[in-house]
């Protein structure tokens, strides 16, 4: 079990800035110590997950935040990479976008998504949401071993 004063591992995959810094202002507020990276594409988020290239240093991730609209390799392409592959398929995956159409909600979990979050456009309701998933994968959740 994941111990709370050490926090876990969050991968972000999120090209918006503005929703970067929404989240991290999230995960700063809270009094959990959890470690955030960000990734802007899919490609990048691949070779976050494989340690490719600069990213060979790069933390194994307890939980992905995932973005459904990203360039290069959009969410679903990441979403099914990550659950097509033996190393990877046990970390949680949480759809976080503004997309609210009934066929990718469908799509997501059909690709193995843990959950599907839609974006509140509210600044406030955007923290409360990405603190209600943060607390949920740290207090509630039981986590693989790393």
């Amino acid at each position: 079990m994941t111990d709370q004063q050490t926090g876990i591992e969050v991968l972000l995959v999120e090209d918006d800035p503005g929703d970067v810094l929404m989240t991290r202002e999230a995960f700063e507020e809270h009094k959990v110590a959890n470690r955030l990276s960000v990734v802007a594409d899919g490609v990048s988020a691949m070779a976050f997950l494989r340690k490719e290239g600069e990213h060979a240093q790069a933390p194994t991730p307890d939980l992905i935040l995932l973005d459904l609209n990203l360039p290069r390799m959009d969410g679903r392409e990441v979403l099914a990479a990550v659950k097509a592959d033996e190393r990877l398929k046990h970390i949680p995956v949480v759809v976080l976008t503004t997309s609210e159409a009934e066929e990718d909600v469908l799509r997501s979990y059909s690709l193995h998504a843990n959950a599907y979050v839609t974006k509140p456009v509210d600044f406030d309701r955007f923290i409360q949401v990405v603190r209600q998933i943060d607390d949920f994968f740290v207090t509630v959740v039981r986590l693989p071993h790393r």
